[in-house]
């Protein structure tokens, strides 16, 4: 009988790469930091990508009944289709966005572990137990947006001019307005309690947004924009008043969340 041979077990391990030719010490160290968050970011992507396939094929189960649901303020008459494709392609969208919000947890913790690195298992608890109210968060942003910003955009652009023009919506620029609105005011919806939860981490305080809120303005002008996907002031205002409104109750968020932090720090 053949005797086996046992190799050493460190052989199978992976090992960290070798200083390359010229490198120093410190340019290693510098270059595995980079390829470790490098390979962080990887993990976190594929994860959530994996998260937005399961529920985008959990969204195709109810897309039928939401599409339904969300041609009341177009009307009783079908949707318009231009293209062979459109009547897919607007399928999938309601898909994709019903797979988003399912995966809406998982994308918010996977983004907040990487943003957040080297987290104590406590810090990574309170981030955990945050997630049903960030969800919950996010839904109240979906309902706020269809009852009280849809309908008015709807009769504005609807009854805007009708003596020179004829409203001819087709299902791709309609359902592409609509769901862009409700997820990414959904999303916004969720920025006071990432900014508690942030600050409790002590990483931001309520004085260093309030320092920024030129940006803010900006940054809320710019997202208003690639939000709607029209020009008109009155459509970005009406998505502008709601971003800045959650500013500052981030800032009253993150200003409480800023003075648990003091109180559970011991005094040196």
């Amino acid at each position: 009988m053949t005797p086996r041979i046992k190799l050493p077990r460190r052989i199978f391990r992976r090992q960290p790469p070798s200083l390359m030719p010229g490198e120093t010490q410190e340019e290693h160290e510098l270059r595995m930091s980079l390829l470790e968050h490098l390979d962080e970011l990887r993990s976190r992507l594929f994860k959530i990508a994996l998260a937005l396939v399961f529920g985008t094929i959990a969204g195709t189960f109810f897309a039928s009944p939401v599409l339904e649901f969300l041609k009341s303020p177009y009307g009783d008459q079908p949707f318009t289709a231009l293209g062979p494709t459109d009547s897919i392609v607007s399928y999938f969208r309601v898909s994709l966005m019903l797979g988003a919000i399912i995966a809406i947890p998982v994308i918010t913790y996977q983004i907040m572990r990487f943003i957040l690195p080297g987290l104590t298992p406590k810090e990574s608890r309170m981030v955990l137990l945050s997630l049903p109210a960030i969800t919950l968060l996010f839904l109240l942003g979906v309902v706020f947006t269809w009852f009280l910003l849809i309908p008015p955009a709807i009769n504005f652009f609807s009854g805007f001019q009708p003596e020179l023009f004829e409203n001819f919506w087709t299902a791709d620029r309609y359902l592409g307005f609509v769901t862009a609105l409700i997820f990414w005011m959904g999303v916004a919806f969720e920025t006071p309690l990432i900014a508690f939860v942030v600050s409790l981490l002590g990483m931001i305080t309520a004085r260093s947004l309030v320092r920024n809120w030129r940006i803010a303005i900006v940054g809320a002008s710019v997202a208003a924009a690639l939000i709607t996907p029209t020009v008109d002031p009155v459509n970005m205002m009406l998505v502008m008043g709601p971003l800045l409104a959650l500013y500052v109750l981030s800032i009253l968020m993150a200003s409480i969340g800023s003075r648990i932090n003091r109180a559970g720090t011991p005094e040196e």
